[in-house]
């Protein structure tokens, strides 16, 4: 039981300390311009909200890869991480769909198009969708993404057919105060606000006043002799505007229904038949401004599975984004102010681009292909998150279990190499930074190649998260009733191949392809449960770092032309070419390709030597491996390999110091002795044969 307990006058302090200050606060219009000259920010329309957004929360610029990653989406600094996102190519999304908001805060084009996340399902793109969203309403309770509007008070004094119920009448689209201003007077304080205005973009507005806002306008200006002050100074309060998805303030998310019953008006707003009775059919008071695009105005619509939409249905759209108004039945245009986001997966794409019928919906939109993870370590993380955010049963995760299980994912995503030089495999471990032009294999040519080879991207088709996460949880569970407390990659490997042709959403054409793949992984596990078994019957961390340091020495005076000091005569002598080789071998380096591996580990200790950092081999994966193998050929002879095949020549203490041993590489002690059972032989049987 905890030892602490919140208390009721807590949880309401802490939730007081969390609200804008000012959230209820009213304030005059005059107060609501001198604000606007000391901080012009607030009259921002929303692409340059949204564009201020993702930078407020953070970013960093990756250099080689040119791409701005957003924290936002990176380290989802509101959720301690939760929702995270991994992989090169989803960040290029990320960035590309930024770029377009910002291009359109500067007035560029692309605010007048609507933002179509293209993906396959599962790819993330709701869930980025979803994170924009909740923090979007997050930034607009912060200082710096504060907005305000208006609502009109005390009508009864001055309209005469005004129902008492609407005596104060909020600005139903939540339009910005400035719109209150006549254009001419308004151009002027723009002109002002933007000479002090420290931004990459200026503040426009051109904005009309929604139907009702205007004819209370009217009507105030008629009482009052055109005296535009006494209207604001008496009818008009300003407030603090925070977007709401669950109350559909500055947020609206568009779902389509039923396609027989499609309606215009949940998009446009309809009439408000309670009020038909007070104001009559045709006065602007009778409308209902409840329609999607009214509710997300000034901030952000989200259109979910927007292509399944009907063709007519769409046709609102083009209104709404070229023109940014919206055409309600039996009303004048309506102005809009608003980030239009739409998600679509594959087949509904390919639909609506080969319906000439929908030329002009297609050209109003900018696609952003949002592709599936194409690293099979950021892969991993994925599946990772998702154990970490569930009641995870007291399960141990075997090592390599996520990363296979990722590798398999990818291997289904990523297009055919066309080379005979590059497999598959070799392919996908470049894409995850293992090997790469040192290997002779250029990665930036892989990608290009298979750009022009997919039909749409590379990693636009393929094994979704979804069911690799599934079979995980499924293999979890599974494990749990058979009363194994660790989950292996031969069980999870096991349910992917049990499952392959029930999950819906994998063509039956492609099951011999992805059996294939499979064993892909299996063959590639093998080889890391040999490492890991050979890591545990011979290393020792003392003589790495002893042969790391020696190899280094002899490579630093190859590359200087100089001469080492031998470690037992003391003497100088020639670098040994022998012992180099010896270790260059291990990683399969030709002898024509030595000096560029050399340079590259000398490059590496004297970038560290300049950041202050020591030498250690462990930090280099290459140089780690190399010394890893070699230092098993070194010590192989010692070990008796008949064991491994014979439990019954193996000695108690022997077998517990290389279980012991598999345990500090992260195993459990059941999965230490599974993957002895499974490895072990394989090693004994190699190696016995020699």
């Amino acid at each position: 039981m905890t030892d602490t307990k919140e208390t009721l006058e807590e949880l309401s302090r802490e939730y007081q300390d969390a609200i804008p200050s000012d959230l209820r606060a009213t304030h005059s219009f005059d107060w609501y311009l001198d604000q606007l000259y000391e901080d012009p920010r607030i009259a921002r329309n929303a692409h340059q909200r949204v564009a201020d957004m993702f930078d407020y929360y953070g970013t960093e610029y990756d250099e080689d890869a040119g791409v701005v990653e957003y924290e936002l989406a990176s380290e989802d600094p509101l959720n301690d991480g939760e929702n995270t996102f991994y992989g090169p190519v989803v960040h290029e999304a990320i960035h590309e769909f930024v770029n377009k908001v910002k291009s359109g805060a500067r007035g560029l084009g692309p605010q007048k198009r609507i933002k179509l996340l293209l993906g396959p399902v599962g790819s993330g793109k709701s869930d980025f969708d979803r994170q924009v969203r909740r923090y979007f309403e997050d930034y607009t309770t912060r200082e710096e993404g504060r907005m305000y509007t208006f609502r009109w008070t005390n009508l009864c004094d001055v309209v005469g057919d005004q129902d008492p119920a609407d005596d104060v009448v909020r600005s139903p689209m939540n339009q910005d105060p400035i719109v209150l201003l006549p254009q001419d007077q308004r151009d002027r304080v723009i002109a002002d606000i933007n000479e002090d205005l420290d931004a990459p973009y200026t503040i426009r507005n051109e904005q009309a006043l929604d139907p009702a806002s205007e004819f209370y306008m009217d009507r105030l200006l008629a009482y009052y002799d055109d005296d535009l002050q006494q209207v604001l100074s008496n009818h008009v309060e300003i407030v603090r505007f925070i977007a709401d998805e669950n109350q559909r303030r500055g947020i609206e998310t568009f779902e389509p229904k039923d396609k027989k019953n499609q309606d215009e008006t949940e998009l446009t707003g309809d009439v408000n038949y309670s009020k038909i009775a007070v104001y009559g059919e045709s006065d602007p008071r009778a409308f209902d401004y409840s329609g999607a695009f009214c509710n997300a105005n000034r901030g952000i619509f989200s259109g979910e599975e927007l292509l399944k939409l009907q063709r007519e249905f769409l046709y609102d759209f083009l209104h709404a984004t070229q023109e940014q108004t919206i055409k309600p039945k039996a009303n004048p245009r309506i102005d809009i102010d608003q980030v239009i986001v739409g998600r679509t997966n594959m087949p509904e794409y390919r639909d609506k681009k080969g319906d000439e019928k929908m030329e002009a919906f297609n050209d109003r939109t900018k696609r952003i292909d949002f592709p599936y993870v194409l690293s099979y370590e950021d892969e991993a993380k994925i599946y990772r998150k998702m154990l970490r955010n569930a009641d995870l049963p007291d399960i141990q995760v075997e090592p390599h279990t996520l990363e296979m299980a990722g590798l398999f994912g990818v291997l289904t995503r990523v297009e055919e190499p066309d080379t005979e030089t590059v497999d598959m495999l070799q392919k996908v471990k470049a894409y995850n930074g293992e090997i790469g032009e040192a290997d002779d294999v250029d990665v930036k040519k892989l990608r290009d190649e298979a750009a022009d080879k997919a039909e749409i991207g590379e990693g636009m088709e393929g094994v979704s998260p979804r069911f690799i996460g599934d079979e995980i949880a499924e293999a979890i569970m599974d494990s749990m009733h058979r009363d194994r407390q660790f989950l292996s990659p031969l069980t999870t490997f096991n349910h992917f191949e049990d499952n392959l042709e029930n999950h819906g959403s994998i063509p039956a054409d492609k099951f011999d392809t992805y059996y294939r793949y499979l064993e892909l992984v299996r063959e590639e596990y093998k080889e890391r449960a040999i490492e890991d078994v050979r890591h545990a019957l011979a290393y020792d961390v003392d003589e790495i770092q002893r042969q790391g340091e020696k190899y280094m020495d002899h490579v630093m005076a190859y590359i200087d032309d100089d001469t080492v000091e031998d470690e037992i005569t003391g003497r100088e002598q020639e670098p040994d070419e022998q012992f180099l080789r010896s270790v260059e071998e291990k990683l399969d380096l030709p002898e024509d390709r030595k000096d560029d591996f050399r340079q590259e580990v000398s490059n590496w200790v004297s970038r560290r030597a300049r950041e202050g950092d020591t030498f250690n081999p462990q930090d280099n994966d290459r140089l780690r491996r190399a010394l890893e193998r070699k230092l098993w050929e070194d010590k192989k002879h010692n070990i008796n390999f008949s064991a491994l095949v014979s439990s019954g020549e193996m000695d108690d203490d022997e077998r517990n110091q290389w279980i012991d041993a598999l345990v500090e590489q992260g195993y459990s002690e059941e999965g230490a002795k599974e993957v002895l059972e499974f490895a072990g032989a394989e090693v004994a049987k190699s190696e016995m044969e020699d």
